[in-house]
């Protein structure tokens, strides 16, 4: 709460000063157009004064003195909209970036936590079930399912070590692909044998067509399915369902999977794409996860020119449907 509470105090006063001080910017700048305007009334009183009234030219001089005032009113007002105009679009800009600096490091801070909990988890269990192993006579029954607990630990630390790398070989444009045509339809169904391996007790609605091709990343479509389903299988209870849909159409491939989850609000929908976003806070959400899944997601369906969005999967969950367009 203490940190919680930090970060609300320190958002406030930033924006505090920041709006104090873009009041007193465009207070200077009405008072730097007063005080020119009022410059520019004493120029045309003292040069009004210095006409004689029996001088032939005066109409002429009147008016010229008068145009003159005229156009610097103009053009002091002309500078002033200019400059104006601009300094608020780069306070604004400033502002935007500011607050998107205190969200992205908001995230990273929490991303930060989720990873060392993700880490610390596995790293716990598998020392104790290896320390267990090794002090305590156990029969074969009990030391294959301790070896088997410490194995799906392991794949769990292999798991999120892949997608922190990942993320930076994508972020950083440096992953090196291998594309080619594969069975999007067979590599489907190998990762649900291993996900109902892992989770045996989640039942899956399967709808897969046979048979559909695309131009991919084998490792990359592997992991976006991983992520998905483990999202799905996060976020839903475990009694529910998780349906799996493949199917191609005239112009496009689609995949979805859905789960009868919590959902996520509209306001949220975008936002879960972004990198470490998670809904809620770190000290205050149970789930487990990095904020880097379905980040992954969209950076794997991008990297093959397809389109990620989420839906609502009425009355209640989240529907994730993934694009690829025909070629």
């Amino acid at each position: 709460m203490k940190t919680r509470r930090f970060k609300i105090n320190k958002l406030k006063f930033v924006n505090f000063i920041y709006w104090i001080f873009l009041t007193y910017m465009i207070a200077a700048f009405v008072w730097w157009y007063v005080s020119l305007e009022k410059q520019n009334n004493e120029i045309a009183f003292v040069k009004f004064q210095s006409i004689r009234l029996d001088d032939p030219a005066l109409t002429e001089k009147v008016k010229s003195i008068e145009t003159y005032e005229a156009r610097k009113t103009k053009q002091y007002i002309g500078e002033g909209i200019t400059f104006l105009f601009l300094f608020l679009w780069g306070a604004l800009y400033v502002y935007r970036s500011l607050l998107k600096q205190l969200k992205y490091s908001n995230q990273q801070q929490n991303f930060m936590m989720a990873v060392t909990h993700e880490l610390k988890t596995p790293i716990a269990i598998t020392q104790l079930n290896i320390e267990t192993l090794l002090k305590r006579d156990l029969d074969a029954t009990q030391q294959k399912m301790l070896i088997e607990n410490t194995l799906k630990e392991t794949h769990r630390l292999d798991a999120l070590c892949n997608n922190i790398l990942l993320a930076s070989q994508l972020d950083m444009g440096q992953y090196v692909s291998d594309m080619q045509v594969m069975d999007l339809s067979s590599t489907l169904q190998s990762v649900l044998h291993s996900f109902q391996e892992r989770f045996p007790n989640r039942n899956l609605i399967l709808d897969i067509d046979s048979s559909i091709f695309i131009q991919g990343e084998p490792l990359l479509i592997q992991l976006l399915i991983n992520n998905l389903l483990d999202n799905a299988h996060k976020y839903s209870p475990l009694t529910s369902a998780v349906n799996i849909l493949l199917k191609t159409t005239s112009h496009e491939i689609i995949l979805m999977i859905k789960d009868n989850g919590v959902g996520i609000p509209e306001e949220e929908r975008e936002k879960v794409f972004e990198k470490f976003y998670r809904i809620g806070d770190e000290s205050t959400r149970t789930t487990k996860g990095t904020g880097l899944g379905l980040y992954l997601c969209k950076k794997i369906s991008a990297f093959h020119h397809a389109s990620l969005k989420v839906e609502p999967n009425m009355p209640n969950g989240s529907n994730f449907i993934l694009n690829f367009p025909l070629r």
